[in-house]
């Protein structure tokens, strides 16, 4: 067995450098798979252990969260970045009279800013969850917000979500 890791790291070392990004783009797509279905056991397994469980399983299935949580963002940034074409957009422009101030959940948008133009329908693409019936993701400035159509209210809000 320890020949055979040892040939894998020496044959690694040998791969031409054009090579590298492929590698890693397809393994960071399924360590973001494989992050966002841990985190939805840990999810369960605090459910669970908020059901039958002590104290303790509680406090230990809220860490799990918490860790799968941080895993699965640290596995998205990591496959935006080796993504980068698909996250950069020509610039916004927005509508008359649009000044980009910063947003957050809560915010209410005029009609204009979250019309078909600015509508991204694209949203698994950018591996957004799908919109519920009622919101769609819209686009802000270099942001990207879940906004209910039926108020304009935010309802969710990634920053900086496009180069």
């Amino acid at each position: 067995m320890r020949k055979i890791i040892m040939a894998a790291i020496a044959a690694s070392t040998l791969v031409p450098a054009t090579l590298i990004p492929i590698a890693a783009q397809a393994q960071s797509a399924r360590e973001v798979r494989e992050s966002q279905r841990d985190y939805r056991r840990d999810q369960r397994d605090l459910r669970d252990a908020r059901r039958y469980g002590d104290r303790r399983d509680v406090r230990e299935a809220r860490r799990d969260v918490r860790d799968s949580r941080r895993e699965l963002r640290e596995d998205w940034r990591d496959y935006r970045r080796s993504h980068r074409d698909v996250y950069r957009r020509q610039a916004y422009v927005g509508p008359r009279g649009y000044a980009y101030r910063p947003i957050g959940v809560g915010h209410r948008f005029e009609p204009q800013y979250y019309g078909s133009r600015y509508q991204v329908n694209n949203y698994s693409t950018y591996r957004l969850p799908a919109p519920r019936r009622g919101t769609r993701w819209v686009r802000y400035g270099n942001d990207v917000a879940l906004v209910n159509v039926n108020n304009g209210r935010v309802l969710q809000v990634y920053d900086r979500f496009f180069w």
